[in-house]
């Protein structure tokens, strides 16, 4: 059986986010914070632009809520793309950081690092006996899970090496996690990719089957992707990638850094499933927004990788480690993952409501606090600035999908206030 925290239903959590407003005025007037004008000339003259920034700057945040300089509340239902796992600023992950930080920082991995050693306990426990590798990302994570199965599959016989992988993945911006992301858009400019990777569409068993041969090294999938919209694997297909997995030889790689750390109301999205991976990635929500990324995997294909074969400077390090195993401790004891599933549902629910009135959804995807909302018309860009404006965080894929990923520790009266949010500014549409 997988291995999870046990956890008593609850309705609602209870995250330790309430404060004065004392105390909220106080950080906010913490240092000078620069106007947004001034933060966007600057950064249109000094920093690269890659990133299509939307005309907001945060300066703190709390539980489910951020505020801007201005004081202006937002209700965050993207948790910094699934990164915010037990709510902003929770008080025992600050607390972990600052201790650490006060400590030690930083000795390298030539030596044993105690919180390290921890947390890969923890989440061998949490796996059922995986082994753990630290570094700072999902695309390391991914990078290394690519290293560790294709020297695996090697090791057994020098001809494998193929990646499969599905169409409309993301599995990070590196160059071996870009290949191996199924979307050709993100791949233009950057030729020549690596070799060795080939897709499939996500859910065609027999396409998978065709794909499968004699120099397949591994499969890898996301149980649920989210870049692309949140869109679940089906049961069948990801017991036909075992299968295969099983009969050729190859490695199976599930990627669950959006979709882990009890976002779907497991430890692991795979876990509502009997199917066990021999490689999961995660990072997102490990450090609630401390940067940390986790490849775990079986003795056999962690016994791949020896000293001098893959390495990461800041992996694992003191603090990141720290933060992993409060925001671990926070999500068991105020039952977060139970809440997601919960929430979630209800969310669902309210969604479906809010259909039946107006027609403007074709489909919702949820897995717990992992939604996908396609619309009937391309007004996901419009909706999503419109509620900004009016106080709620989310982000659309594309013209016609929204996708919503809130911390774990919203409450049911979160999603009404959401709800109403996004009614009155599509009807303002």
């Amino acid at each position: 059986m997988p291995v999870t925290f046990e956890i008593p239903p609850v309705a609602t959590a209870t995250s330790d986010v309430a404060q004065s407003d004392e105390t909220s005025q106080q950080i906010l007037a913490h240092g000078k914070a620069r106007d947004l004008e001034s933060l966007v000339e600057t950064d249109a003259r000094c920093g690269v632009q890659n990133y299509g920034r939307l005309a907001k700057a945060f300066v703190r945040g709390r539980g489910a809520r951020l505020w801007d300089a201005s004081g202006k509340e937002y209700l965050d239902f993207l948790g910094g793309i699934a990164v915010v796992t037990v709510g902003h600023s929770h008080a025992r992950v600050a607390e972990a950081v600052t201790r650490q930080m006060n400590a030690i920082q930083h000795s390298s991995n030539i030596y044993y690092i105690e919180p390290q050693v921890e947390l890969a306990e923890k989440l061998s426990e949490l796996s059922g006996g995986m082994r753990a590798f630290f570094c700072n990302s999902g695309a390391e994570a991914n990078e290394a899970a690519l290293k560790m199965a294709r020297k695996w599959a090697k090791q057994k016989n020098a001809a494998k090496f193929e990646i499969i992988s599905t169409l409309d993945s993301f599995h990070g911006r590196t160059y071996a996690s870009l290949a191996a992301t199924g979307q050709p858009k993100y791949h233009e400019g950057f030729e020549p990719m690596p070799q060795g990777f080939k897709y499939v569409a996500r859910n065609d068993v027999e396409a998978l089957r065709d794909a499968v041969n004699g120099y397949t090294a591994a499969i890898m999938l996301e149980p649920v992707q989210g870049e692309s919209g949140i869109w679940p694997m089906t049961l069948e297909f990801m017991q036909a990638a075992r299968d295969l997995c099983d009969q050729n030889g190859a490695a199976l790689i599930f990627d669950e850094v959006q979709c882990g750390m009890g976002r779907t109301g497991k430890f692991f999205a795979h876990q509502w499933t009997s199917i066990k991976p021999d490689i999961i990635t995660m990072a997102k929500g490990l450090g609630n927004g401390v940067p940390i990324g986790a490849l775990l995997a079986r003795d056999e294909l962690a016994a791949a990788l020896v000293p001098g074969t893959h390495g990461c400077t800041f992996g694992g390090n003191f603090v990141s480690c720290s933060a992993a195993l409060a925001t671990l401790e926070v999500l068991r004891d105020e039952n977060l993952m139970e809440n997601a599933h919960v929430v979630g549902k209800y969310f669902e629910s309210e969604l479906e409501k809010w259909n039946a009135q107006t027609g403007a959804i074709t489909e919702i995807r949820s897995h717990g606090l992992m939604v996908g909302v396609s619309l009937r018309e391309p007004k996901a860009k419009d909706l999503m600035r419109a509620c900004l404006e009016d106080g709620l965080v989310f982000n659309a894929v594309g013209d016609d999908i929204l996708r919503f990923l809130p911390p774990l520790c919203i409450t049911e009266k979160d999603v009404d206030d959401a709800m109403e949010i996004i009614a009155r500014a599509y009807a303002a549409l």
